[in-house]
Formats: structure tokens, sequence, C-alpha cells
């Protein structure tokens, strides 16, 4: 059972896309077309040389935005504004996730590589705003991306996060990587469980997993 791995946790970190609504709803494609369209304007490349430039960008900086920014001193508040400039409407209100978020003892935080601005729509649209006690996008991390552990430690400072007494949720195995050296409890919420030593728990229903911690 996983209760008693978190009968310490009091603080509960959530990611966003892909974790706090289901991969299925596919919101994050319009994202991604939108930071194709941006790369082709920004640096007046075809799509395909945008596509490769993207792939890069993730590999190698940990998102497309840190990849512009470092490699190209792209401001980052236009880009935040045009990717995230996008229909909500596949979104749906989850009164159960709801009931199951606001059932858990202790802090609950939104932390995303999205903007704060963007997470906030989303948490309106499934109708789970009101439970979360702060919302924290890239900017709050001084636009450096999750897997980076100084992004995790900028915004845990700023909300007095106690790694120890917390737990991590994302769809990302990469983002659990720096939480877990942090001494964080992670869950991998994704469609199929991925072996790693720094995922503690896997689950593919998130409503469900919750249920069984309170």
């Amino acid at each position: 059972m996983a209760k008693p791995h978190f009968h310490h946790v009091d603080i509960w970190v959530f990611d966003l896309d892909n974790t706090l609504y289901p991969p299925a709803v596919r919101l994050f494609d319009q994202i991604e077309v939108r930071m194709t369209q941006f790369v082709m304007r920004a640096l007046n490349v075809d799509r395909a040389e945008a596509d490769r430039l993207r792939h890069h960008y993730w590999r190698t900086h940990g998102t497309t935005l840190a990849g512009l920014m470092r490699e190209h001193d792209l401001d980052p508040q236009e880009y935040l504004v045009a990717v995230h400039d996008i229909s909500f409407a596949p979104l749906t209100p989850d009164p159960e996730l709801r009931a199951r978020l606001a059932a858990l003892p202790g802090r609950k935080i939104v932390y995303t590589n999205g903007s704060a601005p963007y997470a906030r729509r989303v948490l309106e649209a499934r109708g789970i705003e009101g439970v979360m006690d702060a919302v924290y996008g890239v900017e709050h991390a001084g636009f450096r991306p999750k897997p980076e552990a100084e992004a995790f430690g900028a915004v845990f400072a700023a909300d007095g996060v106690e790694p120890t007494r917390a737990a991590m949720f994302e769809d990302e195995p990469r983002n659990l990587a720096a939480p877990f050296e942090m001494g964080m409890r992670t869950v991998h919420v994704a469609p199929e469980p991925l072996a790693a030593p720094h995922i503690q728990h896997h689950t593919d229903h998130l409503s469900g997993f919750l249920a069984r911690l309170t």
C-alpha cells in the first residue's frame, strides 16, 4: 500500500500538464504547435528546422524556452504569452479530483514549466483552482526549467517547502530526479509505468491514487 509511505507528507507539489488533466485531452498538442510557429518566426527557419531545434533545446536545455534564451538571448515574456494562447475548451471540470485534492492534509501547490497565468486558466477549467494554495510557473524559477535542481530550489525556497515533508507528482520522469535527490516522495503520473531509481510510485489515475492516501 502507498499510504504508509506518505504519512509524513504535508506539502503536495503537482505538475500541471498531463498531470492534473489526462494526456488524452491533448491540450499540450496546441502548445507544441505554437512553440514550433514561434521558433519559425523568431529564428526565420522552416518548420522542419524549427522542430529539429525544439528537440535539441529540450534535450540540451530542458525546454524550448530555455534553449531560445540561452542560445539566442530571447525575451521569455513574449514567448510565454504566444505559446499559451490556446483554447481551453478540451478541459472539463473534475469534481472527483477536486474532492481528492481538498482531502489531502497540508499545503497543495502547482509547479509547472509553463507560466503561472496559463496554469491558473487550466486549474479554473478543471474546477480545482480553489483547492490550491499557490501556483508557480517557470518565471518563479528565474526562467530556469525543470529538471534543473536550481529551478526546484528557487521555487521551493520561495514557498518555504521542506522537501523531506513533501511529495512531487509529475508526468515527465526526468523531472522527478531532482525532487528525489532532495528527499521528496516521487510519484510518476502516466499511462505506463517506468522503472527508475528516482521513481518511487506510479499511477495512471491520479484521483484513485490520492483516494488511497486519505
